[in-house]
């Protein structure tokens, strides 16, 4: 082997081991973005995760600037509008009974529904979120919870004859808060419940549908420059026939004249059909909606009425 032949050996051999070096700063190059971006959902993960434990220590934090256990509710700065998630929702009670409505009552107005129950039944969380009063008022409330939601609400259960939890406790929508009872100012056996947003109270009519065990929507959307004529629609719509459910869509109804409205303030009436008469025509004759007559009765759009059947309106 020549002089000449050990040279290029050595170049090979050289360049080789030089080779080595780059191609590892070059893995490692390449590996940085995968590195970066790792750490970018790390950090959103941990941030989500720091966010939901604030949710928990403080709920609607950006509504409520305390934890003030002083009072069952003082109004705050109410935003202009807000929108209140009311999905993973429970019923606080199976009843669906109501035996006194939102507003004025008595000379003095009334800022709950009053809900059926008998001594003793279990009464639930509507929505997830921290205790935030385990109180006892003779002359009010009596024995009543009041929780702060992450949703932005506080719901208050007033009259119970027993309460399961504690001031501060997290607690699950459906979790037992307390049991049916006729504590306080209370002339029967029910349950007092309240909804409120940065210490107003709301109709609960306008979010939870007793009747049928359900709210009346995803979500609920507050607004002041039309929450007036709203609560005010919802009880007339569902005042003393029993009509426990409330539908936002009613508030911009084009049926929601004035000859509607007078006919919403009287009792539930008795339509009996006649021969040749649909839901739409006895729909109009009546001032309601088609809608309105089926949720009432129970029935399809579809349904074939009969002569003599009772629809109620």
């Amino acid at each position: 082997m020549n002089l000449k032949q050990l040279k290029k050996i050595a170049i090979i051999a050289l360049s080789a081991v030089a080779a080595i070096p780059a191609q590892g700063q070059d893995l490692l190059a390449s590996q940085a973005p995968i590195d970066r971006k790792m750490k970018a959902v790390d950090s959103v993960f941990l941030q989500k995760l720091i966010q939901q434990e604030e949710e928990w220590e403080s709920p609607a934090t950006d509504l409520y600037d305390d934890w003030d256990n002083i009072f069952a509710h003082r109004q705050t700065e109410v935003p202009d509008s807000f929108r209140i998630d009311l999905r993973d929702f429970c019923m606080p009670t199976p009843s669906r009974v109501i035996t006194s409505n939102f507003g004025p009552r008595w000379g003095r107005r009334h800022q709950g529904l009053d809900i059926k129950v008998y001594i003793g039944d279990t009464i639930r969380a509507a929505f997830s979120g921290k205790v935030r009063m385990v109180k006892y008022e003779a002359k009010g409330y009596g024995k009543y919870v009041v929780i702060r939601h992450n949703n932005g609400l506080e719901t208050i259960y007033g009259h119970m004859s027993k309460q399961l939890v504690k001031e501060n406790q997290d607690v699950r929508a459906g979790e037992p808060i307390g049991l049916g009872g006729n504590t306080g100012r209370s002339t029967g056996s029910h349950l007092h419940f309240e909804t409120r947003l940065c210490g107003m109270a709301l109709n609960p009519a306008l979010m939870f549908d007793f009747r049928n065990q359900d709210v009346t929507g995803d979500f609920y959307t507050y607004r002041k420059r039309t929450y007036a004529r709203e609560q005010a629609v919802a009880t007339q719509l569902r005042g003393a026939n029993g009509l426990n459910g409330y539908d936002p869509a009613d508030v911009n109804s084009p049926n929601m004249g004035k000859s509607t409205a007078k006919s919403q303030r009287a009792a539930t009436r008795n339509h009996k059909v006649k021969r040749g008469e649909t839901l739409s025509s006895i729909a109009r004759k009546h001032g309601t909606s088609v809608s309105a007559l089926c949720k009432l009765n129970r029935i399809k759009q579809s349904v074939k009425l009969r002569p003599g059947q009772i629809l109620k309106y």
